[in-house]
Protein backbone atom coordinates (compact mmCIF):
# COMPACT_ATOMS: atom_id res chain seq x y z
CA UNK A 1 0.00 0.00 0.00
CA UNK A 2 1.40 3.38 -1.02
CA UNK A 3 1.95 5.98 1.68
CA UNK A 4 0.76 9.60 1.34
CA UNK A 5 3.39 12.30 1.05
CA UNK A 6 1.16 14.73 2.93
CA UNK A 7 -2.50 15.30 3.61
CA UNK A 8 -2.94 17.86 0.82
CA UNK A 9 -1.51 15.43 -1.74
CA UNK A 10 -3.85 12.77 -0.41
CA UNK A 11 -6.86 15.07 -0.82
CA UNK A 12 -5.84 15.97 -4.39
CA UNK A 13 -5.56 12.33 -5.40
CA UNK A 14 -8.91 11.46 -3.85
CA UNK A 15 -10.65 14.34 -5.62
CA UNK A 16 -9.06 13.48 -8.97
CA UNK A 17 -9.94 9.80 -8.58
CA UNK A 18 -13.55 10.72 -7.88
CA UNK A 19 -13.78 12.95 -10.96
CA UNK A 20 -12.21 10.30 -13.18
CA UNK A 21 -14.67 7.71 -11.86
CA UNK A 22 -17.64 9.96 -12.57
CA UNK A 23 -16.39 11.03 -16.02
CA UNK A 24 -16.00 7.38 -17.00
CA UNK A 25 -19.54 6.69 -15.81
CA UNK A 26 -21.11 9.55 -17.74
CA UNK A 27 -19.14 8.80 -20.90
CA UNK A 28 -20.48 5.24 -20.91
CA UNK A 29 -23.98 6.42 -19.94
CA UNK A 30 -24.03 8.95 -22.76
CA UNK A 31 -22.67 6.51 -25.34
CA UNK A 32 -25.44 4.06 -24.45
CA UNK A 33 -28.10 6.79 -24.58
CA UNK A 34 -26.84 8.23 -27.87
CA UNK A 35 -26.86 4.80 -29.51
CA UNK A 36 -30.66 4.70 -29.04
CA UNK A 37 -30.99 6.73 -32.24
CA UNK A 38 -29.31 3.97 -34.25
CA UNK A 39 -31.40 1.27 -32.59
CA UNK A 40 -34.55 3.24 -33.43
CA UNK A 41 -33.46 3.60 -37.06
CA UNK A 42 -32.72 -0.14 -37.30
CA UNK A 43 -35.93 -1.10 -35.45
CA UNK A 44 -33.89 -3.03 -32.87
CA UNK A 45 -36.61 -3.07 -30.23
CA UNK A 46 -35.38 -6.00 -28.13
CA UNK A 47 -31.83 -4.59 -28.17
CA UNK A 48 -33.27 -1.29 -26.97
CA UNK A 49 -34.94 -2.95 -24.01
CA UNK A 50 -31.70 -4.73 -23.16
CA UNK A 51 -29.76 -1.44 -23.32
CA UNK A 52 -32.18 0.16 -20.83
CA UNK A 53 -31.64 -2.74 -18.42
CA UNK A 54 -27.86 -2.66 -18.77
CA UNK A 55 -27.64 1.12 -18.36
CA UNK A 56 -29.26 0.94 -14.93
CA UNK A 57 -26.23 -0.93 -13.61
CA UNK A 58 -23.63 1.51 -14.98
CA UNK A 59 -23.69 3.84 -11.98
CA UNK A 60 -23.25 1.20 -9.28
CA UNK A 61 -20.45 -0.42 -11.29
CA UNK A 62 -18.47 2.83 -11.47
CA UNK A 63 -19.06 3.62 -7.80
CA UNK A 64 -17.79 0.16 -6.84
CA UNK A 65 -14.72 0.57 -9.08
CA UNK A 66 -13.92 3.93 -7.52
CA UNK A 67 -14.38 2.66 -3.97
CA UNK A 68 -12.15 -0.34 -4.65
CA UNK A 69 -9.44 1.85 -6.19
CA UNK A 70 -9.43 4.27 -3.26
CA UNK A 71 -9.33 1.44 -0.74
CA UNK A 72 -6.45 -0.23 -2.56
CA UNK A 73 -4.46 3.00 -2.86
CA UNK A 74 -5.11 4.53 0.54
CA UNK A 75 -5.93 3.47 4.07
CA UNK A 76 -9.29 5.19 3.79
CA UNK A 77 -10.53 3.98 7.18
CA UNK A 78 -7.66 5.73 8.90
CA UNK A 79 -7.83 9.03 7.03
CA UNK A 80 -7.98 12.22 9.02
CA UNK A 81 -11.31 14.08 8.77
CA UNK A 82 -9.47 17.10 7.36
CA UNK A 83 -8.35 15.03 4.36
CA UNK A 84 -11.94 14.31 3.36
CA UNK A 85 -13.05 17.90 3.94
CA UNK A 86 -10.18 19.16 1.79
CA UNK A 87 -10.97 16.53 -0.86
CA UNK A 88 -14.50 17.87 -1.11
CA UNK A 89 -13.27 21.46 -1.53
CA UNK A 90 -10.78 20.41 -4.21
CA UNK A 91 -13.50 18.38 -5.92
CA UNK A 92 -15.68 21.50 -6.12
CA UNK A 93 -12.83 23.27 -7.87
CA UNK A 94 -12.59 20.49 -10.44
CA UNK A 95 -16.28 20.98 -11.25
CA UNK A 96 -16.04 24.68 -12.06
CA UNK A 97 -16.35 24.17 -15.83
CA UNK A 98 -17.95 20.74 -15.70
CA UNK A 99 -21.01 19.96 -17.84
CA UNK A 100 -22.67 17.70 -15.27
CA UNK A 101 -21.65 19.14 -11.88
CA UNK A 102 -24.81 18.11 -10.04
CA UNK A 103 -24.37 14.48 -11.15
CA UNK A 104 -20.70 14.55 -10.19
CA UNK A 105 -21.58 15.81 -6.70
CA UNK A 106 -23.99 12.92 -6.27
CA UNK A 107 -21.28 10.50 -7.43
CA UNK A 108 -18.93 11.90 -4.75
CA UNK A 109 -21.66 11.27 -2.15
CA UNK A 110 -22.19 7.70 -3.33
CA UNK A 111 -18.51 6.83 -3.10
CA UNK A 112 -17.99 8.54 0.26
CA UNK A 113 -21.09 6.97 1.83
CA UNK A 114 -19.93 3.49 0.90
CA UNK A 115 -16.65 3.99 2.75
CA UNK A 116 -17.57 6.08 5.78
CA UNK A 117 -19.98 5.80 8.71
CA UNK A 118 -23.26 7.68 8.50
CA UNK A 119 -22.14 10.07 11.26
CA UNK A 120 -20.13 11.79 8.49
CA UNK A 121 -23.17 12.20 6.22
CA UNK A 122 -23.45 15.98 6.56
CA UNK A 123 -22.43 18.97 4.48
CA UNK A 124 -18.87 19.18 5.83
CA UNK A 125 -18.06 15.96 4.00
CA UNK A 126 -20.71 15.34 1.34
CA UNK A 127 -22.96 17.45 -0.84
CA UNK A 128 -26.07 17.66 1.30
CA UNK A 129 -26.64 20.92 -0.56
CA UNK A 130 -25.41 21.52 -4.12
CA UNK A 131 -22.20 23.55 -4.32
CA UNK A 132 -21.90 24.24 -8.07
CA UNK A 133 -24.57 26.09 -10.02
CA UNK A 134 -26.17 24.37 -13.02
CA UNK A 135 -27.49 27.62 -14.48
CA UNK A 136 -26.38 28.69 -17.96
CA UNK A 137 -24.03 25.80 -18.64
CA UNK A 138 -23.21 25.91 -22.34
CA UNK A 139 -23.88 22.79 -24.37
CA UNK A 140 -22.53 21.69 -27.75
CA UNK A 141 -24.79 21.11 -29.56
CA UNK A 142 -27.20 23.55 -27.88
CA UNK A 143 -29.90 22.08 -25.66
CA UNK A 144 -32.65 23.17 -28.03
CA UNK A 145 -33.03 24.39 -31.60
CA UNK A 146 -35.15 27.37 -32.67
CA UNK A 147 -37.37 27.76 -35.74
CA UNK A 148 -39.03 30.99 -36.90
CA UNK A 149 -42.38 30.56 -38.67
CA UNK A 150 -42.63 34.30 -39.38
CA UNK A 151 -39.69 33.88 -41.74
CA UNK A 152 -40.25 30.47 -43.32
CA UNK A 153 -43.93 29.71 -42.65
CA UNK A 154 -45.57 27.26 -40.25
CA UNK A 155 -45.65 24.23 -42.54
CA UNK A 156 -42.05 24.61 -43.57
CA UNK A 157 -40.87 25.21 -39.99
CA UNK A 158 -42.73 22.20 -38.59
CA UNK A 159 -41.47 19.92 -41.33
CA UNK A 160 -37.91 21.13 -40.76
CA UNK A 161 -38.19 20.27 -37.05
CA UNK A 162 -38.42 16.59 -37.96
CA UNK A 163 -35.96 16.61 -40.84
CA UNK A 164 -33.30 18.06 -38.54
CA UNK A 165 -33.22 14.86 -36.48
CA UNK A 166 -31.59 13.27 -39.55
CA UNK A 167 -33.04 9.83 -39.02
CA UNK A 168 -31.70 7.26 -41.43
CA UNK A 169 -35.19 6.35 -42.62
CA UNK A 170 -37.49 8.23 -44.93
CA UNK A 171 -40.83 9.59 -43.84
CA UNK A 172 -43.94 7.93 -45.16
CA UNK A 173 -45.68 11.24 -45.87
CA UNK A 174 -44.32 14.14 -43.83
CA UNK A 175 -46.49 16.74 -45.61
CA UNK A 176 -49.62 14.79 -44.66
CA UNK A 177 -48.51 14.52 -41.02
CA UNK A 178 -47.64 18.22 -40.82
CA UNK A 179 -51.16 18.96 -42.02
CA UNK A 180 -52.51 16.72 -39.26
CA UNK A 181 -50.44 18.68 -36.74
CA UNK A 182 -51.83 21.99 -37.98
CA UNK A 183 -55.40 20.67 -37.85
CA UNK A 184 -54.86 19.41 -34.29
CA UNK A 185 -53.46 22.78 -33.20
CA UNK A 186 -56.42 24.63 -34.67
CA UNK A 187 -58.88 22.27 -32.95
CA UNK A 188 -57.01 22.54 -29.64
CA UNK A 189 -56.78 26.34 -29.58
CA UNK A 190 -60.16 26.95 -31.27
CA UNK A 191 -59.04 30.51 -32.08
CA UNK A 192 -55.53 30.93 -33.45
CA UNK A 193 -53.69 33.87 -31.81
CA UNK A 194 -52.05 36.51 -33.95
CA UNK A 195 -48.39 36.05 -34.73
CA UNK A 196 -46.14 38.12 -32.49
CA UNK A 197 -42.67 39.33 -33.47
CA UNK A 198 -41.02 36.78 -31.18
CA UNK A 199 -42.91 33.76 -32.57
CA UNK A 200 -40.61 30.75 -32.45
CA UNK A 201 -40.63 26.98 -32.03
CA UNK A 202 -38.09 25.58 -29.56
CA UNK A 203 -37.30 21.87 -29.82
CA UNK A 204 -34.97 19.83 -27.59
CA UNK A 205 -31.96 18.77 -29.64
CA UNK A 206 -32.17 15.05 -28.82
CA UNK A 207 -35.28 12.96 -29.33
CA UNK A 208 -36.49 10.95 -26.34
CA UNK A 209 -36.36 7.24 -27.21
CA UNK A 210 -38.47 4.63 -25.45
CA UNK A 211 -39.99 1.34 -26.57
CA UNK A 212 -40.67 1.68 -30.32
CA UNK A 213 -41.02 5.46 -30.42
CA UNK A 214 -38.96 8.63 -30.68
CA UNK A 215 -40.58 11.56 -28.89
CA UNK A 216 -39.92 15.10 -30.13
CA UNK A 217 -40.43 17.56 -27.27
CA UNK A 218 -40.66 21.31 -27.53
CA UNK A 219 -42.76 24.42 -27.14
CA UNK A 220 -43.98 27.31 -29.26
CA UNK A 221 -43.40 30.82 -27.92
CA UNK A 222 -45.69 33.62 -29.07
CA UNK A 223 -45.66 36.91 -27.21
CA UNK A 224 -45.94 36.16 -23.50
CA UNK A 225 -47.51 32.73 -24.03
CA UNK A 226 -45.87 29.33 -24.36
CA UNK A 227 -47.47 26.23 -25.85
CA UNK A 228 -45.84 22.88 -25.00
CA UNK A 229 -46.05 19.93 -27.36
CA UNK A 230 -44.79 16.39 -27.87
CA UNK A 231 -44.86 14.43 -31.12
CA UNK A 232 -44.23 10.66 -31.13
CA UNK A 233 -42.50 9.37 -34.26
CA UNK A 234 -43.11 5.69 -35.09
CA UNK A 235 -42.33 3.10 -37.77
CA UNK A 236 -45.00 2.11 -40.27
CA UNK A 237 -45.41 -1.60 -41.14
CA UNK A 238 -43.27 -0.87 -44.22
CA UNK A 239 -40.48 0.59 -42.07
CA UNK A 240 -41.00 4.25 -42.87
CA UNK A 241 -41.46 7.01 -40.28
CA UNK A 242 -44.69 8.75 -39.48
CA UNK A 243 -45.94 11.21 -36.85
CA UNK A 244 -48.49 9.40 -34.70
CA UNK A 245 -50.09 12.36 -32.93
CA UNK A 246 -49.33 15.67 -31.26
CA UNK A 247 -49.82 16.02 -27.51
CA UNK A 248 -50.67 19.60 -26.57
CA UNK A 249 -51.91 19.35 -22.98
CA UNK A 250 -49.18 19.82 -20.36
CA UNK A 251 -50.77 17.20 -18.12
CA UNK A 252 -50.72 14.61 -20.92
CA UNK A 253 -47.07 15.40 -21.56
CA UNK A 254 -46.51 14.90 -17.84
CA UNK A 255 -48.03 11.41 -18.14
CA UNK A 256 -45.21 10.54 -20.57
CA UNK A 257 -42.79 11.13 -17.69
CA UNK A 258 -44.72 9.04 -15.18
CA UNK A 259 -42.52 6.85 -12.98
CA UNK A 260 -44.77 3.94 -13.98
CA UNK A 261 -43.07 3.87 -17.38
CA UNK A 262 -39.69 2.81 -18.74
CA UNK A 263 -36.86 5.33 -18.63
CA UNK A 264 -36.03 7.41 -21.70
CA UNK A 265 -32.83 7.25 -23.70
CA UNK A 266 -31.69 10.83 -24.41
CA UNK A 267 -28.32 12.11 -25.63
CA UNK A 268 -27.51 14.98 -23.23
CA UNK A 269 -24.24 16.77 -22.71
CA UNK A 270 -25.85 19.05 -20.11
CA UNK A 271 -28.70 17.15 -18.40
CA UNK A 272 -29.58 20.07 -16.13
CA UNK A 273 -30.44 22.07 -19.26
CA UNK A 274 -32.85 19.37 -20.40
CA UNK A 275 -34.46 19.26 -16.97
CA UNK A 276 -34.81 23.04 -16.92
CA UNK A 277 -36.50 23.00 -20.34
CA UNK A 278 -38.84 20.18 -19.32
CA UNK A 279 -39.74 22.03 -16.13
CA UNK A 280 -40.75 25.02 -18.24
CA UNK A 281 -43.47 22.91 -19.88
CA UNK A 282 -44.25 20.73 -16.82
CA UNK A 283 -43.81 23.10 -13.85
CA UNK A 284 -45.62 20.75 -11.43
CA UNK A 285 -43.35 17.78 -12.22
CA UNK A 286 -40.63 17.44 -9.54
CA UNK A 287 -37.08 17.72 -10.86
CA UNK A 288 -36.30 14.48 -9.06
CA UNK A 289 -38.79 12.62 -11.26
CA UNK A 290 -37.48 14.23 -14.43
CA UNK A 291 -33.90 13.19 -13.66
CA UNK A 292 -35.12 9.67 -12.89
CA UNK A 293 -37.07 9.39 -16.14
CA UNK A 294 -33.99 10.52 -18.06
CA UNK A 295 -32.22 7.45 -16.68
CA UNK A 296 -30.36 9.39 -13.98
CA UNK A 297 -31.92 7.56 -11.06
CA UNK A 298 -29.26 8.38 -8.46
CA UNK A 299 -29.65 12.09 -9.16
CA UNK A 300 -33.39 11.64 -8.85
CA UNK A 301 -32.88 10.06 -5.43
CA UNK A 302 -30.56 12.88 -4.33
CA UNK A 303 -33.06 15.57 -5.30
CA UNK A 304 -35.98 13.65 -3.82
CA UNK A 305 -34.26 13.39 -0.45
CA UNK A 306 -33.34 17.08 -0.47
CA UNK A 307 -36.99 17.89 -1.19
CA UNK A 308 -38.11 15.59 1.63
CA UNK A 309 -35.76 17.18 4.18
CA UNK A 310 -36.89 20.64 3.05
CA UNK A 311 -40.52 19.60 3.44
CA UNK A 312 -39.89 18.24 6.94
CA UNK A 313 -38.43 21.60 7.94
CA UNK A 314 -41.56 23.34 6.70
CA UNK A 315 -44.26 21.03 8.06
CA UNK A 316 -45.34 19.65 11.41
CA UNK A 317 -47.54 16.61 10.75
CA UNK A 318 -46.42 13.13 11.73
CA UNK A 319 -45.67 9.95 9.81
CA UNK A 320 -48.53 7.47 10.23
CA UNK A 321 -49.34 3.91 9.23
CA UNK A 322 -50.62 4.05 5.64
CA UNK A 323 -54.39 3.62 5.30
CA UNK A 324 -55.68 0.38 3.79
CA UNK A 325 -55.34 -3.35 4.36
CA UNK A 326 -52.03 -4.28 6.02
CA UNK A 327 -49.68 -6.15 3.72
CA UNK A 328 -48.18 -9.54 4.52
CA UNK A 329 -44.69 -8.62 3.26
CA UNK A 330 -44.35 -4.85 3.48
CA UNK A 331 -44.88 -2.48 6.39
CA UNK A 332 -46.09 0.81 4.84
CA UNK A 333 -46.22 4.30 6.35
CA UNK A 334 -46.73 7.79 4.98
CA UNK A 335 -46.60 11.49 5.81
CA UNK A 336 -50.07 12.90 5.05
CA UNK A 337 -48.69 16.23 3.79
CA UNK A 338 -46.23 14.54 1.40
CA UNK A 339 -47.48 12.53 -1.61
CA UNK A 340 -45.34 9.41 -1.10
CA UNK A 341 -45.42 6.14 0.84
CA UNK A 342 -42.49 4.44 2.58
CA UNK A 343 -42.31 0.64 2.37
CA UNK A 344 -40.07 -1.56 4.52
CA UNK A 345 -39.76 -5.35 4.23
CA UNK A 346 -41.21 -6.98 7.34
CA UNK A 347 -39.05 -9.18 9.55
CA UNK A 348 -41.63 -11.98 9.45
CA UNK A 349 -44.01 -12.50 6.52
CA UNK A 350 -47.59 -13.68 6.61
CA UNK A 351 -47.98 -17.47 6.71
CA UNK A 352 -49.26 -17.60 3.11
CA UNK A 353 -46.10 -16.02 1.70
CA UNK A 354 -43.35 -18.34 0.48
CA UNK A 355 -40.71 -15.71 -0.38
CA UNK A 356 -37.72 -14.46 1.60
CA UNK A 357 -36.17 -11.01 1.98
CA UNK A 358 -33.65 -11.47 -0.82
CA UNK A 359 -36.36 -12.61 -3.22
CA UNK A 360 -38.45 -9.51 -2.46
CA UNK A 361 -35.46 -7.27 -3.18
CA UNK A 362 -34.88 -9.06 -6.49
CA UNK A 363 -38.51 -8.54 -7.46
CA UNK A 364 -38.28 -4.80 -6.83
CA UNK A 365 -35.07 -4.63 -8.85
CA UNK A 366 -36.78 -6.51 -11.67
CA UNK A 367 -39.45 -3.81 -11.86
CA UNK A 368 -36.76 -1.22 -12.59
CA UNK A 369 -35.40 -3.30 -15.46
CA UNK A 370 -38.59 -4.16 -17.34
CA UNK A 371 -40.88 -2.01 -19.43
CA UNK A 372 -43.44 -0.88 -16.85
CA UNK A 373 -45.87 0.13 -19.66
CA UNK A 374 -47.48 2.74 -17.41
CA UNK A 375 -48.84 0.03 -15.12
CA UNK A 376 -46.21 -0.49 -12.39
CA UNK A 377 -45.07 2.12 -9.91
CA UNK A 378 -41.32 2.76 -9.88
CA UNK A 379 -39.65 2.95 -6.49
CA UNK A 380 -36.77 4.89 -5.00
CA UNK A 381 -34.62 2.57 -2.91
CA UNK A 382 -32.71 4.04 0.05
CA UNK A 383 -30.41 2.69 2.75
CA UNK A 384 -29.69 4.16 6.19
CA UNK A 385 -32.35 6.86 6.00
CA UNK A 386 -32.31 9.19 9.01
CA UNK A 387 -35.65 10.81 9.88
CA UNK A 388 -36.55 12.83 13.00
CA UNK A 389 -38.10 10.47 15.54
CA UNK A 390 -40.46 13.09 16.89
CA UNK A 391 -42.20 13.15 13.50
CA UNK A 392 -43.37 9.55 13.93
CA UNK A 393 -46.75 9.01 15.58
CA UNK A 394 -46.76 6.79 18.68
CA UNK A 395 -48.94 4.22 16.89
CA UNK A 396 -46.45 4.07 14.02
CA UNK A 397 -43.49 3.71 16.40
CA UNK A 398 -45.24 0.76 18.03
CA UNK A 399 -45.89 -0.88 14.68
CA UNK A 400 -42.32 -0.31 13.48
CA UNK A 401 -40.91 -2.08 16.54
CA UNK A 402 -43.46 -4.84 16.17
CA UNK A 403 -43.06 -5.47 12.40
CA UNK A 404 -39.53 -4.36 11.43
CA UNK A 405 -37.32 -4.20 14.56
CA UNK A 406 -34.26 -5.45 12.66
CA UNK A 407 -34.59 -2.61 10.11
CA UNK A 408 -34.56 0.33 12.53
CA UNK A 409 -32.24 1.83 15.09
CA UNK A 410 -32.23 5.05 17.04
CA UNK A 411 -29.41 7.57 16.92
CA UNK A 412 -29.98 10.58 19.14
CA UNK A 413 -33.06 12.38 17.85
CA UNK A 414 -33.14 10.40 14.60
CA UNK A 415 -34.75 7.13 13.67
CA UNK A 416 -32.57 5.22 11.18
CA UNK A 417 -34.33 2.99 8.66
CA UNK A 418 -31.79 0.59 7.21
CA UNK A 419 -33.60 -0.16 3.95
CA UNK A 420 -36.73 1.45 2.51
CA UNK A 421 -38.60 1.78 -0.79
CA UNK A 422 -40.39 5.04 -1.53
CA UNK A 423 -43.05 5.50 -4.19
CA UNK A 424 -45.82 7.94 -5.09
CA UNK A 425 -48.93 7.58 -2.99
CA UNK A 426 -52.07 6.30 -4.72
CA UNK A 427 -55.54 5.45 -3.50
CA UNK A 428 -55.74 1.65 -3.10
CA UNK A 429 -58.11 0.26 -5.72
CA UNK A 430 -60.15 -1.71 -3.17
CA UNK A 431 -60.85 1.50 -1.22
CA UNK A 432 -61.66 3.38 -4.44
CA UNK A 433 -64.18 0.69 -5.44
CA UNK A 434 -65.77 0.61 -1.98
CA UNK A 435 -66.35 4.37 -2.05
CA UNK A 436 -67.69 4.25 -5.61
CA UNK A 437 -70.13 1.44 -4.73
CA UNK A 438 -71.34 3.19 -1.57
CA UNK A 439 -71.97 6.32 -3.62
CA UNK A 440 -73.87 4.30 -6.22
CA UNK A 441 -71.42 5.44 -8.91
CA UNK A 442 -71.64 2.65 -11.46
CA UNK A 443 -69.66 4.82 -13.88
CA UNK A 444 -66.66 4.96 -11.51
CA UNK A 445 -66.85 1.24 -10.81
CA UNK A 446 -67.00 0.51 -14.53
CA UNK A 447 -64.03 2.76 -15.28
CA UNK A 448 -61.91 1.31 -12.46
CA UNK A 449 -62.65 -2.28 -13.47
CA UNK A 450 -61.92 -1.47 -17.12
CA UNK A 451 -58.61 0.12 -16.09
CA UNK A 452 -57.74 -2.82 -13.82
CA UNK A 453 -58.26 -5.34 -16.61
CA UNK A 454 -56.33 -3.19 -19.07
CA UNK A 455 -53.46 -3.05 -16.59
CA UNK A 456 -53.43 -6.86 -16.34
CA UNK A 457 -53.49 -7.19 -20.14
CA UNK A 458 -50.69 -4.69 -20.72
CA UNK A 459 -48.51 -6.22 -18.03
CA UNK A 460 -49.05 -9.66 -19.59
CA UNK A 461 -48.02 -8.38 -23.02
CA UNK A 462 -44.91 -6.90 -21.38
CA UNK A 463 -44.08 -10.35 -19.93
CA UNK A 464 -45.15 -9.60 -16.36
CA UNK A 465 -47.66 -11.61 -14.33
CA UNK A 466 -48.62 -9.81 -11.09
CA UNK A 467 -49.00 -12.99 -9.08
CA UNK A 468 -51.21 -11.52 -6.38
CA UNK A 469 -54.04 -9.90 -8.35
CA UNK A 470 -56.16 -8.71 -5.41
CA UNK A 471 -57.69 -5.24 -5.75
CA UNK A 472 -55.67 -3.99 -2.75
CA UNK A 473 -52.40 -4.47 -4.64
CA UNK A 474 -53.36 -1.88 -7.25
CA UNK A 475 -53.75 1.87 -6.91
CA UNK A 476 -55.56 4.66 -8.75
CA UNK A 477 -53.40 7.58 -9.88
CA UNK A 478 -54.45 11.22 -9.93
CA UNK A 479 -55.17 10.77 -13.65
CA UNK A 480 -57.51 7.84 -13.03
CA UNK A 481 -55.13 5.12 -14.25
CA UNK A 482 -54.86 1.84 -12.38
CA UNK A 483 -51.28 0.91 -11.46
CA UNK A 484 -49.85 -2.20 -9.80
CA UNK A 485 -47.56 -1.68 -6.78
CA UNK A 486 -47.12 -4.93 -4.82
CA UNK A 487 -44.21 -6.87 -6.29
CA UNK A 488 -43.35 -9.72 -3.96
CA UNK A 489 -45.08 -12.31 -6.17
CA UNK A 490 -44.50 -10.99 -9.69
CA UNK A 491 -43.14 -13.39 -12.29
CA UNK A 492 -42.23 -13.30 -15.94
CA UNK A 493 -45.20 -14.54 -17.93
CA UNK A 494 -42.92 -17.01 -19.65
CA UNK A 495 -42.05 -18.60 -16.29
CA UNK A 496 -45.69 -19.30 -15.44
CA UNK A 497 -47.68 -22.40 -16.33
CA UNK A 498 -51.31 -21.43 -16.99
CA UNK A 499 -53.62 -24.42 -16.58
CA UNK A 500 -57.27 -25.33 -16.68
CA UNK A 501 -58.65 -27.05 -13.59
CA UNK A 502 -58.98 -30.71 -14.55
CA UNK A 503 -62.38 -32.40 -14.10
CA UNK A 504 -62.99 -34.03 -10.75
CA UNK A 505 -62.93 -37.84 -10.84
CA UNK A 506 -66.37 -38.00 -9.21
CA UNK A 507 -69.12 -35.83 -7.72
CA UNK A 508 -68.10 -36.46 -4.11
CA UNK A 509 -64.54 -35.27 -4.79
CA UNK A 510 -65.81 -32.12 -6.50
CA UNK A 511 -68.09 -31.30 -3.57
CA UNK A 512 -65.46 -32.03 -0.91
CA UNK A 513 -63.68 -28.70 -1.24
CA UNK A 514 -60.33 -30.46 -1.33
CA UNK A 515 -57.92 -30.01 -4.26
CA UNK A 516 -57.93 -33.19 -6.33
CA UNK A 517 -55.10 -32.20 -8.72
CA UNK A 518 -51.39 -31.58 -8.34
CA UNK A 519 -50.21 -27.97 -8.14
CA UNK A 520 -46.65 -26.72 -8.59
CA UNK A 521 -45.34 -23.33 -7.56
CA UNK A 522 -45.49 -21.93 -11.12
CA UNK A 523 -49.03 -23.17 -11.82
CA UNK A 524 -51.74 -20.54 -12.36
CA UNK A 525 -55.44 -21.34 -12.77
CA UNK A 526 -57.24 -18.33 -14.32
CA UNK A 527 -60.65 -19.86 -13.51
CA UNK A 528 -59.89 -19.22 -9.83
CA UNK A 529 -59.60 -15.44 -10.35
CA UNK A 530 -63.39 -15.11 -10.20
CA UNK A 531 -63.41 -16.15 -6.54
CA UNK A 532 -61.51 -13.13 -5.25
CA UNK A 533 -62.21 -10.55 -7.99
CA UNK A 534 -65.99 -10.70 -8.45
CA UNK A 535 -66.80 -9.55 -4.93
CA UNK A 536 -70.03 -7.66 -5.71
CA UNK A 537 -72.77 -7.54 -8.33
CA UNK A 538 -71.60 -4.17 -9.69
CA UNK A 539 -68.01 -5.37 -10.06
CA UNK A 540 -69.14 -8.67 -11.57
CA UNK A 541 -71.26 -6.86 -14.18
CA UNK A 542 -68.42 -4.53 -15.17
CA UNK A 543 -65.79 -7.26 -15.21
CA UNK A 544 -67.79 -9.69 -17.32
CA UNK A 545 -68.59 -6.89 -19.77
CA UNK A 546 -64.95 -5.89 -20.28
CA UNK A 547 -62.63 -8.70 -19.24
CA UNK A 548 -64.32 -12.09 -19.03
CA UNK A 549 -61.56 -13.57 -21.21
CA UNK A 550 -59.06 -13.06 -18.35
CA UNK A 551 -60.70 -16.08 -16.69
CA UNK A 552 -59.91 -18.21 -19.74
CA UNK A 553 -56.52 -19.90 -19.97
CA UNK A 554 -56.54 -19.23 -23.74
CA UNK A 555 -55.83 -15.52 -23.19
CA UNK A 556 -52.75 -16.28 -21.14
CA UNK A 557 -51.44 -18.92 -23.54
CA UNK A 558 -51.81 -16.50 -26.45
CA UNK A 559 -49.93 -13.76 -24.55
CA UNK A 560 -47.11 -16.21 -23.80
CA UNK A 561 -46.91 -17.26 -27.43
CA UNK A 562 -46.56 -13.64 -28.60
CA UNK A 563 -43.73 -13.10 -26.15
CA UNK A 564 -41.92 -16.28 -27.17
CA UNK A 565 -42.16 -15.22 -30.83
CA UNK A 566 -40.16 -12.11 -29.87
CA UNK A 567 -42.92 -9.64 -30.71
CA UNK A 568 -42.48 -6.26 -29.03
CA UNK A 569 -45.87 -4.62 -28.70
CA UNK A 570 -46.70 -0.93 -28.96
CA UNK A 571 -47.67 0.85 -25.75
CA UNK A 572 -49.09 4.31 -26.28
CA UNK A 573 -48.90 6.72 -23.32
CA UNK A 574 -51.79 8.68 -24.82
CA UNK A 575 -55.35 7.72 -25.83
CA UNK A 576 -55.90 5.66 -28.98
CA UNK A 577 -58.54 8.19 -30.01
CA UNK A 578 -55.86 10.89 -30.13
CA UNK A 579 -53.76 9.12 -32.76
CA UNK A 580 -53.92 10.69 -36.22
CA UNK A 581 -54.93 7.34 -37.70
CA UNK A 582 -58.10 7.52 -35.62
CA UNK A 583 -58.69 11.28 -35.81
CA UNK A 584 -58.05 11.70 -39.52
CA UNK A 585 -58.40 8.15 -40.82
CA UNK A 586 -58.15 8.85 -44.54
CA UNK A 587 -54.56 8.27 -45.64
CA UNK A 588 -53.26 7.52 -42.16
CA UNK A 589 -50.90 4.57 -41.73
CA UNK A 590 -52.29 1.23 -40.59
Amino acid sequence: MSQPVDQESFSHRIAQTMVRGFDKHYRLFRECSASAKGRFERAEWIEGQQAVRERIQFYDDRVRETVEFLQSEFDTAGLDEAVWQQAKLLYIGLLTDHKQPELAETFFNSVFCQMMHRTYFHNDFIFVRPAVSTEYIESDPPIYRCYYPNESGFRSSIAQVFRDFSWDREFENLDRDVEYILRSIREHLEVLPGREANLQIQVLNSAFYRNKGAYVIGKAVNGALEYPFTVPVLHSPEGRLYLDTIILDAWRISVLFSLSRAYFMVDMEVPSGYVQFLRSIMPSKPRSELYTMLGLGKQGKTMFFRDLIFHLHHSADQFIVAPGIRGLVMMVFTLPSYPYVFKVIKDVFGCSKEVDHETVRRKYQLVKQVDRVGRMADTLEFSKVALPRNRFSPALIDELYREIPSSIEEDGEDLIIKHVYIERRMEPLNMYLEKAEKAGRDDLVDHAVLEYGNAIRELAIANIFPGDMLWKNFGVTRYGRVVFYDYDEIEHMTDCKFRRIPPAPDFETEMSGEVWYSVSRQDVFPEEFETFLLVSDRIRTAFMRHHSDLFDVAFWHDAQEQIRLGKVQDFFPYPEAQRFRNCYASGAPN
